[in-house]
């Protein structure tokens, strides 16, 4: 999906480290995505303190809402976008040759390497229900300037999380590896995406690669978090996201009337990146010339799949220089 809202990338100060356990709740902020059929989403990525979490630098929560999604093509660098379904059915096109229904159960992953472009429309002529994550994964410098590829993946491994009281919860390891389970999804860094399911009633062990960073989001319902470092429960609302830091083993989770959750985490990201529209790159420059590229139609995005000269214009720069965003927590 399109950023239609290209905020600046402002943050200068010196990173700091990723070295410990963190229990933070950050709420989302709702965004506008504007156009004539007009969205909106609930951002939890970026926060201005915590720009990355692992490799993940960005995620929206469209939906749920009834709408009718028309975004037409538009371009990325330097990431892959993971589209998670819960409600409705999109039609993706991309320029790579890509034409897929994305619906519930499947992952969506597209590569932008150094250039991409794609659309967006609902399936069918009416508004319908709609709810989906979006989530971008910023590529290491290995891969950012590699070519485009896209995948969908209909079957994901499971992972039984243990109960501590009543029933067991189920996770859907969507990107990476939880519990020493891979996604069958092509991975670029040391990276977990995985949706939680928490039974009515139940409390759960959620495992953890303690050298990687990791956070919460609950998609529905509501949880209590308890993690070991005597922080106490955090109670977990579609409206929050739940920074852990690092150096955990597992968190506790439980729910009294069920919910869904969505964890993500990895290796904390090898640099500092400039985020601007549709772009993850290192530099202003960067940005810049894949600006410059798209607004002439340059060969380096391609075409998209039965669309003409239909496109999504990129907004303007802002008068300041784009920055490297950097963590402050």
């Amino acid at each position: 999906m399109t950023r239609l809202d290209a905020d600046d990338a402002v943050a200068t100060e010196t990173s700091v480290e990723c070295a410990g356990p963190r229990t933070l709740l950050l709420e989302a902020r709702e965004v506008p995505l504007g156009g004539v059929r007009a969205m909106s989403v609930h951002r939890a990525l970026p926060q201005r303190d915590l720009p990355l979490v692992g490799a993940w630098c960005f995620l929206d929560r469209f939906g749920p809402q009834e709408t009718r999604m028309r975004v037409e093509p538009h371009p990325h660098i330097g990431l892959q976008t993971v589209t998670w379904p819960y409600l409705g059915d999109v039609r993706h096109r991309d320029s790579v040759g890509s034409d897929v229904v994305v619906r519930r159960g499947a992952l969506n992953l597209m590569t932008s390497g150094a250039g991409i472009s794609h659309s967006e429309y609902s399936v069918g002529t009416d508004a319908a229900p709609l709810d989906a994550l979006q989530l971008w994964v910023a590529l290491p410098e290995s891969r950012r300037h590699g070519g485009p590829a896209f995948e969908q993946h209909a079957v994901l491994p499971e992972v039984g999380l243990p109960a501590l009281a009543g029933a067991p919860g189920e996770a859907t390891v969507v990107l990476g590896e939880l519990a020493g389970v891979a996604s069958p999804a092509t991975v670029y860094t040391p990276i977990v995406g995985a949706e939680l399911r928490i039974p009515a009633g139940a409390t759960v062990r959620v495992p953890l690669e303690s050298a990687w960073e990791h956070a919460l989001v609950a998609v529905y319902g509501q949880a209590e978090v308890t993690a070991e470092d005597g922080a106490g429960a955090v109670v977990l609302d579609a409206a929050h996201l739940l920074y852990l830091g690092t150096h955990r083993d597992e968190v506790v989770v439980s729910s009294p009337a069920g919910a869904t959750l969505f964890l993500l985490g990895g290796e904390p990201f090898e640099d500092d990146v400039v985020m601007w529209w549709n772009f993850v790159g290192r530099t202003h420059e960067e940005i810049v010339e894949a600006r410059e590229a798209w607004e002439a139609g340059a060969e380096r995005f391609g075409r998209v799949v039965d669309h003409g000269d239909e496109r999504i214009p990129a907004p303007p720069l802002p008068a300041v220089r784009l920055t490297r965003r950097r963590r402050r927590l």
